[in-house]
């Protein structure tokens, strides 16, 4: 992130998202052409359990508890927010920029998307819903679908693959472990 952050999410919040299929995290079908990543997990059951998980999920929370460092231009997840995530130490690491492009509040049913910005080493998008059925028990899923941006990327695309389970892998942790909300 250079040394002017606000200078940096005014030129994100302006930026083209990377793909074209904006949304379809929310369709039953993710779209094709794509690496797609499904999974649900049981946080357990019951009003608090659900509530936490949303908080942890809309404050960033669960980024930060994955590993993650996570500055963002304001607040909580909605529409238009533009978070950079920065994975790695140092040199070694590298910057995830991306925009929220959806959410959802419902009852028993709340989460948001984000689509990739320019600067991302994907293009795609990922959405994280937590739901609360009709017995109570309270779900975490994360659905993505995403290509490398580049000819770099693309040459280390299994490496990127196993990245991305990996930090998909600590969302779902983040969420799940008990305390953690």
């Amino acid at each position: 992130m250079p040394r002017d952050p606000a200078r940096a999410f005014s030129a994100l919040a302006d930026a083209p998202l990377t793909y074209p299929e904006v949304g379809a995290t929310r369709d039953t079908t993710l779209p094709p052409g794509y690496d797609h990543a499904d999974r649900e997990i049981s946080l357990g059951a019951g009003p608090e359990v659900f509530a936490g998980a949303v908080d942890a999920l809309f404050d960033w929370r669960m980024h930060r508890r994955a590993g993650l460092s996570v500055l963002h231009s304001g607040g909580r997840a909605a529409p238009g927010v533009v978070v950079v995530l920065r994975a790695g130490l140092g040199p070694v690491g590298f910057t995830v920029p991306c925009r929220v492009v959806w959410t959802v509040d419902e009852p028993g049913r709340c989460g948001f998307a984000y689509g990739t910005l320019p600067g991302h080493p994907e293009r795609g998008e990922e959405s994280f819903v937590v739901t609360r059925t009709g017995d109570g028990e309270v779900r975490f899923r994360i659905r993505a679908f995403s290509l490398p941006a580049s000819l770099i990327v693309r040459a280390g695309a299994p490496f990127g693959r196993l990245a991305q389970r990996y930090v998909t892998t600590r969302y779902l942790r983040a969420l799940s472990e008990p305390g953690r909300r």
